[in-house]
């Protein structure tokens, strides 16, 4: 596991704590398999990964971790949506989505946040999260 990964889940048990949650197995695990994504995983996706831990579980971590700005919901499209750990730095990356298969590629571009920033100072706008996610068709799926 990564320092910064590791940090999070430090930054995450902390935080359930502080709120009331009691630790938990499925819940630590939760937290082990988030820290050390990448990008968004489903609900399902995770189940599938930690078949010890049951599927109701997971969903109330992934509540629990959502309410207290921990993790990210990320809509993928077709009803589906998408998880992933918030850095505490507030490093984020962007998604393109396949609309066909689904398929998720995370990005960075500095010029999109530079224009962000740009477009929240001219209209006098404190924003403290953005979410960019672009939809099409990948190259597998078009071609």
């Amino acid at each position: 596991m990564s320092r910064e990964a590791g940090s999070w889940t430090d930054l995450a048990t902390e935080a359930l704590a502080r709120a009331g949650f009691r630790s938990g197995g499925g819940r630590s695990q939760v937290l082990e398999l988030l820290a050390t994504q990448g990008c968004a995983l489903t609900a399902l996706e995770i189940d599938r990964r930690l078949p010890g831990v049951g599927r109701a579980t997971v969903y109330r971590a992934l509540d629990q971790l959502e309410s207290l700005g921990l993790v990210q919901r990320v809509d993928l499209g077709s009803d589906a949506a998408g998880y992933e750990r918030l850095d505490p730095e507030g490093h984020h990356h962007h998604h393109i989505v396949c609309e066909r298969c689904g398929k998720v590629v995370p990005f960075e571009d500095a010029a999109l946040e530079r224009a962000i920033k740009r477009v929240s100072h001219q209209a006098s706008f404190d924003v403290a999260e953005h979410d960019v996610t672009l939809r099409g068709t990948c190259a597998r799926c078009s071609g």
